[in-house]
């Protein structure tokens, strides 16, 4: 029978990140898993980033709750993972072992993607996080032990139906949906006191007279070269690429999905800014035929699949195992 007793849900009263702080801050018990000790600072190394990241969204009750809950899962997180270590260390009495040159073939890894090949500088790196090499192999091994055990228990055979793909597709199109898009060059004219472009006459005379070359066959892109002070777009010629009806203001959005192909707009006056615009082609909003995210779909439930198996595996060991939670 499983026996698992929740004390408390990590109620730990904030401000979190000012305790966080405090020198005299002394680390306790989060939780038991049969005979091993899972500490509250493991948690909060876990968790740490993802709070102070909350911190700046959240404030109050709204912030405590959500501090609480990511603990909690974390928590839960760190329970599974020792109930699969105790388990390969069962294991390893009937001959289960890593061989020691995984665990070197994961830190050469490391060292020549993340550093470089600079090997110092990796060490050095460890020894500002107060880890040692051998400390930090010791955590990759059990990084490895965890993967390797979990994948065990999971058959690669899966096999999806026809079926089931379709239903799924048929369930989820909006999540294959492709929104309308317009392919669009832009000119933009700023009022006087923005510009840097000198000149007479009023700004929206000279959008006009732009409007105007290009109607008679002057090329847009050069045009815009030549006049749009829109920093990110003048050397490109005005170049928006491919843009959604999320992508500009209300207004300009109306009036770039209202252009046919080759159409130049209006000039467009919002406040004291001038805008001409052009449409080089246009996408119609539609979904991914079925064809295209077939494989897609298919490794979607497989993986469905395979965390299900995974999870009544974990739920196996939770069930023999002595798990207390504590505040």
């Amino acid at each position: 029978m499983k026996r698992f007793a929740l004390i408390a849900l990590l109620a730990v009263p904030l401000p979190v990140f000012a305790q966080e702080q405090a020198a005299e801050v002394i680390d306790g018990v989060a939780a038991i898993v049969n005979t091993e000790v899972i500490t509250i600072s493991q948690v909060r190394d876990l968790v740490g980033a993802r709070e102070r990241a909350l911190a700046e969204v959240y404030s109050g009750q709204e912030l405590q709750d959500k501090v609480k809950e990511m603990r909690l899962a974390a928590l839960k997180d760190l329970i599974d993972r020792q109930l699969i270590l105790q388990e390969f260390r069962a294991l390893q009495e009937k001959g289960a072992n890593i061989p020691d040159y995984v665990i070197d073939d994961r830190v050469q890894t490391i060292i020549r993607e993340e550093f470089g090949g600079d090997r110092g500088a990796f060490v050095r790196t460890l020894a500002a996080q107060g880890y040692t090499l051998t400390k930090f192999k010791e955590i990759e091994k059990e990084k490895i032990v965890v993967q390797a055990m979990r994948q065990s228990k999971v058959d690669n055979n899966f096999i999806v139906s026809p079926t089931r793909i379709q239903a799924y597709y048929n369930k989820n199109k909006m999540a294959y949906a492709i929104p309308a898009q317009v392919k669009l060059r832009m000119i933009v004219i700023r009022n006087e006191a923005d510009s840097d472009i000198p000149g007479t006459g009023s700004k929206k005379e000279l959008a006009s007279e732009i409007r105007q070359k290009i109607t008679e066959g002057a090329e847009f892109a050069r045009m815009a070269q030549m006049y749009s002070e829109d920093e990110g777009t003048q050397e490109v010629g005005g170049d928006w690429g491919w843009i959604e009806t999320n992508t500009l203001n209300e207004k300009l959005t109306q009036v770039a999905f209202s252009l046919r192909p080759g159409e130049v707009s209006p000039v467009v006056e919002i406040g004291s800014t001038f805008y001409v615009l052009m449409v080089e082609a246009k996408k119609s909003a539609a979904v991914k035929p079925m064809a295209d995210v077939r494989d897609e779909i298919e490794q979607n439930l497989i993986q469905q699949e395979r965390l299900k198996v995974q999870n009544r595996w974990l739920d196996t060991l939770r069930e023999k195992a002595y798990i207390k939670i504590f505040s």
